[in-house]
Parts: C-alpha cells; structure tokens; sequence
C-alpha cells in the first residue's frame, strides 16, 4: 500500500531524513523506532503532506504521491494522529469528532459517529463535554475516533502512547491491535519500542534520519542491539 524509496527531507539547511526505503503492505502493522530526534515524526509528516520531500518519492496504492498536497492525501486515505493528541480543546468531543469527518460525504457522518461511539463509549457518555476537559488517556482516544471519521486506508499514528500511564498505554495498544485485527493498516511510531514491537508485523529502526534496522516485530525484540539501544535490557 506505501512505498518509500530514497526519501530525503531537511529543516532549512539540516538534513531530518536521508535515503529511508520503507514498505506498508495492504493490512500490515509496521512499527517505526528509534530515539528522541532519530527523525520518526519528521517522516510520519512527510507522508501525510505536511512536511515537503527534499529527494525520493512516495508512493500510495501503486499512485505517486510525493507532491500531492496534505488534504489530497487525506481523501486518499491517508490520515494521521499527531504527536500529543492536538485535539481543539475548546470544542464539543463529538464536534471534535465532525470534523474528522470533512472530506467525506454528509451522509457518512452518523453511520461514522456510532462506529466510533462503539469502539470507544466513553467519548459516547462525554459527547456534549469540551475536549478540553478530558484526560490526557480520554484525548487521545478522541484523536484517533477523530481519524477514524475519516474512513482511513492508512493510519499514521504518531506517540500515541506519549505522556500517559502504564494502565491508559496497555489500553491504547490494545485498540491499536483491534484496529490491525479490522484490517486497517498503520504504521505506528511509538517511543515505547517494547509495546510497539509486541504487536507489530514489522519493524524498522531509525537513527539520526536513516533506516538502521528493519525486520519482523518479533525478531528486532530479540534482537541484542535494540535490546540494549532501545528496550533498557
């Protein structure tokens, strides 16, 4: 469904990303490691549109999307959840959730509402509240039932883990694998490379902006290297 071939991006004249080759097949749930700074998020925005390519291209179900722009991209499918939820605090939850919804037809929204409010009824009992009011754990669900509104193809998710406790992260990576479980496809970029790589189909880790390592979820969790860089072991 993704592939990336030689991509580069820079922040004036610093080099974030240099020559990442990455692969997402149709349903998989790829995991993306690697230390404060490595380059993850810069590449997550990259994909989306947000941030432009300097070299290489991206390519989105067999179509180049490299210079597509960041609302192009989400109407084919492509959606992330960014890094530290950015939910629009002083709006309703389920406003919050309509506006995921924009580049779909009207007629999606209910039918779009009530598959959220079903995987996550607590945003169904908070609807009328300001998601400002929600916990850091409750925001984050409604960041991802904000991009699920959106009928995703490609989820990129973006630290969802990030800031939260022990008992919120386990529940987080379960509706991560329950999503993977439905057939959607992400890639997941999460500084807890334990939990990331537990549920991962595959992996690939990144350092100062270059792929380092890539394998099975499964094989780099045993793997002494990111054992000792990555998994405190």
């Amino acid at each position: 469904m993704l592939e990336v071939t030689a991509l580069g991006s820079r922040y004036g004249r610093i080099t974030a990303l240099a020559g990442i080759d990455l692969r997402v097949g149709r349903g998989e749930l790829v995991a993306l490691v690697g230390a404060n700074g490595a380059g993850k998020s810069t590449l997550l925005r990259v994909l989306s549109g947000v941030q432009p390519a300097a070299d290489g291209s991206v390519r989105f179900d067999g179509t180049d999307v490299t210079r597509t722009s960041a609302r192009r991209r989400v109407q084919m499918g492509i959606v992330q959840v960014p890094e530290g939820r950015q939910v629009f605090a002083e709006m309703s939850v389920e406003d919050n959730l309509r506006l995921g919804a924009f580049v779909r037809p009207k007629r999606e929204t209910a039918p779009g509402l009530d598959r959220v409010y079903a995987l996550f009824p607590m945003l169904a009992a908070k609807r009328r509240e300001l998601a400002g009011t929600l916990s850091g754990g409750q925001q984050q669900m409604l960041a991802l039932g904000r991009a699920l509104m959106s009928r995703p193809r490609l989820l990129l998710l973006d630290e969802p883990s990030m800031g939260l406790a022990p008992r919120i992260v386990a529940e987080i990576f379960a509706i991560v694998r329950a999503l993977k479980d439905a057939a959607t496809t992400i890639l997941l970029v999460d500084q807890n490379a334990q939990a990331a790589l537990g549920i991962a189909d595959r992996a690939y880790v990144l350092e100062t902006g270059r792929i380092a390592l890539e394998g099975r979820g499964s094989e780099l969790l045993a793997n002494p290297r990111v054992q000792q860089s990555y998994l405190g072991l």
